[in-house]
């Protein structure tokens, strides 16, 4: 029992401590590259007060004889600066508030385990980018930034804790004693070289806690007179601290001032909740890169401060606490703090619109720093299967936003580079419109979903407006007979593809139509023997829908025919391969060879198997072990093999190619090595074709390797011949789909496919081997596709939003199509056929993923990989 009695504590122990390490841990990463404006800034110097447990409304309210209690800062605001309301968040402490402030970040809960002394995760911080900063106040505070600094540059000055009383008679001295020390700083410098040589660097911040507030509203609450003649107190400390600042530097113009808090504090003089009296806090800066004060008819807030506190007139800037650290670097021209999640508020800044977007620009690459490095860590520490990565943000999205943001700045329409929230409010009120219009009529539900989902539809194609400018002036430049010709065309491509889902052998027409393009480019005459090779794969290919469905004709000796093609095949590009590299190093050399011992065995166990069936012996024990290992090789063994575009097409091909030949049962067998061969050949007739319309390849395509990190800077803009590329790539996978039979009719499938690996009923897993066998060409096409875009030197994105609407269109014509009468059989199949079109995108993601796994990703299982310099 006693034991027991342990067990149990001990599980309810783990599951307690369990809490801190899930939620209580430091989201922070390290890593991250420094990013500051590269334009001179506005302000040489920087001064930070900070009035700790300063609520906004007992600074801003004027008192029951209608007078300010902070003239000074009434007087800016009228006169000389901006202000707002910082927002902060919960929890509403000194330290977070501190942290938000000056680190640009919201702190984890994790610090509440280390208190003040110490900080629970090493984080960058305004004074760490600073040439020199000095700070006084608190010793708690004072040295969390200060113990963190990576240079000897940051100089805290502090009084004794024990003057933190709140039982004394007068802690406005916490205030006084800053003020002073301060003065006196500036004195002692006009006797002390050194120190004035500091003091007249650019780059620096002077940092001044003010405790005597909080103190007062913790002892008195924040409505007694100690509270409010503190304010007054502080107010003119920051009258004096600006004209020591002035005397000492000459009024040159090139101080930036911020007055602010780190919370606020509830009428009976707590805080740490979300109450507006906690988080509401005051915001005024003043001085050298700030806008002066913008006197406004109306202002819209949600709450009615402007008229309370008799400041309705004078613009005001809310931000949020964590903004005010990119502003503080953006004004004196350092880096941006490296795990600050702030937003700069550009329209405080009184800088040229060159300065702003800028600005804005570092701004959002220091916090892109931080994702992309929190993703690599995550992908780092996640098996390959289960990492998801966040697709609004992948490569070629990034590069493509910051490419579009420069772009508009090299152009000087700083107001595009700008966020604006126009278009969004736009749609917002159609979409209301449009409810209370389907509301009137008191229509189902579903009449909703169907008006309103075009509306965040068409937003987001109104947000790639510039690119969709840049296509129909692409358009445009074209003669109009050219664009009537290519429009045709497209139109007529379509259809096409639409009647084959009725009738294969459109497929037939389609590839004839295709081994006529040369003829109609300079590729016949330039590149004859490319030509003649896409001419003949074009026509070969064109066979297989024409031929009975798959099943209707088992022949096993066409499927080892086609597995000595594939072995004539490998000889040939092995041999090629050699010459290509002077030598051969071993390991690649071994998995070509282990990979045509694969292919040998398929053929062998396809055979044995046919004939142990025949003469009703059951299904061999060995093939079926054989046919397992070769399946669950066949995705990993190319991951081994060299990153370089051909070998590692090759290398896929042979892999799957072994399952397939386990998978066949006639002349279908054929058919992905002839559309494979195919497509070794449109690689290279689009690099022709790239090379003729004047875009430079800097490299040779037996060179070209694939990779995860590709330089997408290399990426060109949008032709007409992209749209031609995708359709392309819709037609080889409409191919690939009907090209040995109708897949959409339970007919097409034979079980005799499958008796490699089992031949006991077992509907999943004989369903998920058809299905695998089916998807095989599809893979061939997709990894073809990767390396035309790599090859072509255009996004992926791009190419993929053709095939998108493409498929799109063709669901259209499906719509249209659907029967809700005549027989079951006609009623099912368009309801399929639409079904499978519209299917066709969610597909196309997944085969893209799995083509980019195949092509990108590589295994190191034996010493150091040999490097293949492009």
């Amino acid at each position: 029992m006693l034991l027991y009695i342990i067990f149990g504590l001990l599980i309810h122990f783990v599951f307690f401590a369990s809490i801190f390490d899930i939620y209580f841990t430091s989201p922070l990463v390290h890593g991250m590259t420094p990013q500051f404006t590269p334009l001179p800034p506005p302000a040489k110097r920087l001064v930070l007060f900070v009035a700790d447990g300063l609520r906004a409304d007992k600074l801003y309210e004027l008192d029951e004889n209608g007078n300010s209690r902070a003239p000074f800062i009434r007087d800016i605001i009228m006169h000389k600066g901006s202000w707002g309301i910082s927002h902060t968040r919960v929890p509403t402490e000194s330290r977070p508030g501190h942290v938000a402030l000056i680190a640009g970040f919201y702190e984890d809960v994790s610090a509440v385990a280390k208190g003040w002394k110490e900080n629970p995760v090493e984080f960058d911080f305004l004074f760490n980018e600073t040439n020199y900063s000095w700070s006084w106040g608190s010793p708690d505070l004072l040295v969390m930034f200060s113990k963190g600094a990576k240079r000897n540059n940051v100089f805290p000055c502090s009084y004794d804790a024990s003057s933190e009383d709140f039982g004394a008679q007068d802690v406005t001295k916490l205030d006084t004693w800053v003020f002073d020390n301060v003065k006196e700083l500036f004195r002692g410098a006009r006797n002390n070289q050194s120190l004035f040589s500091k003091l007249n660097e650019d780059k620096i911040v002077f940092f001044l806690h003010l405790l005597g507030i909080d103190t007062n509203g913790h002892a008195h609450r924040p409505s007694s007179r100690d509270y409010l003649d503190n304010i007054k107190i502080v107010d003119d400390g920051l009258k004096e601290i600006e004209s020591t600042l002035k005397d000492f530097y000459g009024n040159d113009e090139k101080t930036a001032f911020i007055f602010t808090s780190d919370h606020g504090m509830t009428d009976w003089g707590s805080h740490g909740a979300g109450h507006p009296s906690e988080t509401n806090t005051p915001f005024v800066t003043w001085g050298a890169g700030i806008k002066y004060p913008q006197r406004v008819s109306a202002q819209k807030f949600d709450d009615t401060y402007l008229e309370e506190w008799k400041l309705e007139n004078w613009k005001r800037h809310d931000v949020n606490q964590a903004d005010i650290a990119p502003l503080m670097a953006s004004l004196i021209g350092v880096p941006f703090p490296l795990n600050s999640v702030g937003i700069l508020p550009v329209d405080i800044l009184n800088t040229t619109d060159l300065f702003k977007a800028e600005s804005m620009f570092t701004n959002a690459v220091q916090i892109l720093e931080q994702f992309k490095v929190k993703m690599t860590q995550k992908k780092e520490a996640t098996l390959s299967f289960l990492f998801t990565p966040f697709k609004s943000l992948s490569d070629s999205k990034q590069i493509n936003i910051l490419r579009k943001a420069r772009s508009y700045i090299k152009q000087k329409k700083y107001d595009e580079a700008k966020p604006s929230h126009l278009l969004l409010c736009s749609f917002v009120a159609l979409g209301l419109l449009v409810a209370l219009f389907l509301l009137l009529q008191a229509c189902p539900w579903t009449y909703y979903v169907y008006c309103l989902l075009p509306l965040p539809i068409w937003y987001a194609v109104l947000r790639e407006f510039p690119v969709i400018q840049d296509f129909v002036t692409l358009l445009l430049t074209n003669p109009p007979n050219h664009f009537v010709g290519y429009l045709l065309l497209f139109i007529l491509g379509v259809e096409v593809l639409v009647v084959s889902f009725f009738y294969r052998y459109m497929l037939t027409a389609g590839l004839i139509a295709f081994a006529g393009w040369p003829f109609i480019t300079p590729l016949w005459t330039r590149a004859k023997s490319t030509s003649l090779s896409w001419i003949f794969f074009c026509l070969l290919l064109a066979v297989f829908p024409l031929m009975p469905v798959v099943g209707r004709k088992p022949d096993i000796f066409l499927v080892m025919g086609a597995g000595l093609l594939v072995l004539l095949l490998s000889l040939l590009v092995l041999t090629f391969v050699i010459r290509r590299k002077n030598g051969f190093v071993n390991e690649e050399l071994v998995l070509y060879l282990l990979q045509m011992l694969s292919v040998v065995v398929s053929i062998c166990v396809v055979y044995g198997t046919h004939n142990s069936l025949l003469k009703k012996q059951g299904l061999p024990l060995t093939n079926q072990i054989a046919s397992w290992i070769i399946l669950a090789s066949s995705l990993v063994i190319p991951l081994l093999s060299s990153p370089i575009l051909f070998d590692r097409l090759f290398s896929i091909l042979l892999s799957l190619m072994s399952t397939y030949l386990l998978l066949s049962t006639g002349y279908e067998a054929l058919f992905p090595l002839v559309l494979s061969c195919l497509m070794f050949v449109w690689i290279y007739m689009e690099q022709e074709t790239l090379q003729q319309s004047g875009i430079s390849c800097k490299q040779k395509l037996s060179t070209i390797q694939f990779a995860c990190n590709t330089d997408l800077t290399q990426f060109r803009d949008f032709s007409l011949d992209d749209i031609r590329r995708a359709f392309f790539l819709v037609f080889f996978l409409v191919t690939a789909f009907f090209g040995t039979g109708n897949i959409a009719s339970v007919n097409s499938f034979d079980l005799a496919s499958v008796y490699c690996f089992l031949t006991v009923f077992s509907p999943y897993m004989m369903g998920a081997l058809m299905i695998w066998k089916i998807l095989i060409p599809f893979v061939f096409v997709m990894c073809a596709f990767e390396a035309v875009q790599l090859t072509t030197q255009l996004s992926s994105k791009s190419l993929f939003l053709m095939v998108i609407i493409i498929s799109d269109v063709m669901a259209l014509h499906f719509f249209f199509l659907i029967k809700d009468f005549g027989s079951w059989l006609d009623i099912g199949t368009s309801i399929s056929h639409y079904v499978i079109v519209m299917s066709m995108t969610i597909f196309l993601m997944f085969l893209n993923g799995l083509a980019q796994i195949l092509t990108t990703k590589k295994l190191k299982l034996w010493g150091r990989p040999k490097s293949h310099l492009i």
